[in-house]
């Protein structure tokens, strides 16, 4: 098996663009590639998901083990001809100060060889005292190869090559032009979503391929061998008792911050995750026992979402009838009576007392540990005081309902008002932080047991009369 960590020395370096067209070269090549993104980013995995075609998961220090990383690592990794681990920001960048999280460690955990992402936007001869400051200051990370990156022609492409060669032993791996067609437009969270893009996604991943065959040493590339070790698969992954129940999940270009490993367990609970799409359905399915509603940018959908009504309304109705639901960030946001963004408000779903506003700047952005508050809906017997998750929103809560409850205390983070996350109304909890299911924060099992609760206990009179016949 083929593996390697793709890093850079800073952030926007192109790994992204390259991880995707290395993938999707790859994949052309008849190979099967597991992808896999270091922190909690949602948006860099759907892209790469697409450009694999395998579900790219999530590898993040902070809301996870060690243990579990290495788990993950081995789980998904299994009977794959190709891994690709794509960094975040630089090769040594993280929260702490020795260096624990970066992605250095991830690399060094995982035994994997490090191919460095260079922008050499405005530089020459000087690559080389940086290539040899990343050598000296970790000699245990392996830089196998470097990819260069925004280069501006033959002659740069020279200065650079001569310099790396004469000063280092590092090969190079590629050299890709400065090309205006390889950008993909950012927004306030990073880049656009693969999922709202339909047929363009499909477009500039063919492009990012294409470039990627032309300007890099794919063989040389497939020549890195795993060192992998093996690891148990965690309880994570193991299916249980089949639960019957069925969750409506908004999966549409509105909604598709999922990590699929949260999916998976729901699956593994026996639980059905019917899809709706909040652009053009008209109620929720039928016969559902809980609502999912994830993170995504409602605010860039106003229109579309808000005047679907129909929908809305049936959302609110059921909600208010007490259908256990969770809400994450925009989901949160479509469930507050309005959204004020690029000079419009819109009406939304009006089940939490509260207007959402868009900001310039982010009021909420980067890893966060809350304590779950007594009246927490689903937290009641668990034996997990803090719960380690992450937010990035650029919008904030108005006009709130001083009679909300809250679910969470903020010590690290901002979440509602810096004090506060997890708005509690009816068996909802709606909230700016995100969640991921690992071996420390197991929400998925909390919020399928509270569905079996309130289903247990006939709290659930939002079901479909045909299902209320049937019990």
């Amino acid at each position: 098996m083929t593996a390697f960590y793709l890093s850079a020395a800073h952030k926007s370096s192109g790994k992204t663009m390259l991880s995707i067209g290395i993938s999707a070269a790859l994949k052309d090549r008849g190979l099967s590639v597991q992808t896999f993104k270091k922190g909690p980013d949602y948006i860099d995995p759907i892209w790469l998901n697409l450009a694999s075609e395998q579900a790219c998961h999530n590898l993040d220090f902070y809301t996870s083990s060690k243990e579990f990383i290495q788990s993950q690592y081995y789980h998904y990794s299994k009977n794959k001809e190709v891994v690709i681990v794509e960094g975040n920001k630089g090769l040594h960048d993280g929260v702490a100060i020795d260096g624990s999280d970066s992605n250095a460690a991830m690399a060094k955990l995982l035994k994997l060889p490090v191919v460095l992402v260079i922008d050499t936007l405005g530089i020459t001869r000087g690559i080389a005292p940086l290539l040899c400051g990343y050598q000296v200051f970790d000699p245990e990370v392996e830089i196998a190869g470097v990819i260069l990156n925004k280069v501006g022609g033959s002659r740069h492409a020279s200065k650079l090559s001569n310099a790396i060669k004469e000063y280092t032993d590092i090969p190079v791996l590629g050299v890709v032009n400065r090309d205006k067609s390889l950008e993909l437009c950012e927004r306030h969270l990073g880049l656009v979503p693969g999922n709202e893009l339909g047929s363009q996604s499909s477009a500039f991943i063919n492009l990012w391929r294409d470039r990627v065959n032309q300007d890099v040493d794919l063989d040389t590339i497939l020549a890195f061998e795993s060192k992998q070790e093996n690891h148990l698969d965690l309880q994570f992954y193991q299916k249980t008792k089949q639960s019957g129940l069925r969750i409506a999940i908004a999966r549409d270009s509105v909604f598709g911050f999922y990590y699929p490993g949260d999916l998976e367990r729901f699956e593994a609970l026996g639980v059905t995750l019917v899809n709706f799409d909040t652009t053009i359905d008209s109620q929720l399915p039928d016969d559902i026992d809980g609502l999912f509603i994830g993170g995504g940018f409602p605010e860039t959908n106003l229109n579309v979402i808000s005047s679907n009504t129909t929908l809305l309304v049936d959302i609110k109705q059921k909600i208010e009838s007490g259908l256990p639901t969770y809400a994450e960030c925009g989901g949160l946001m479509y469930l507050c009576r309005s959204i004020q963004y690029g000079g419009e408000t819109k009406s939304m779903a009006g089940v939490i007392g509260a207007d959402v506003v868009l900001s310039d700047k982010p009021q909420g952005r980067g890893y966060v540990r809350l304590t779950p508050e007594a009246i927490h809906p689903w937290c009641e017997n668990s034996s997990i005081s803090s719960v380690l998750a992450h937010e990035f929103h650029y919008s904030s809560l108005q006009n709130l309902d001083p009679l909300l409850k809250y679910a969470y205390r903020v010590d690290r983070g901002y979440g509602i008002d810096g004090q506060y996350d997890g708005i509690i109304a009816y068996n909802l909890l709606a909230s700016y932080c995100h969640l991921r299911q690992t071996d420390t924060c197991p929400w998925v099992d909390q919020f399928v047991n509270f569905i079996s609760q309130c289903k247990t206990v006939a709290r659930n009179d939002y079901s479909q009369p045909k299902r209320r016949q049937s019990n």
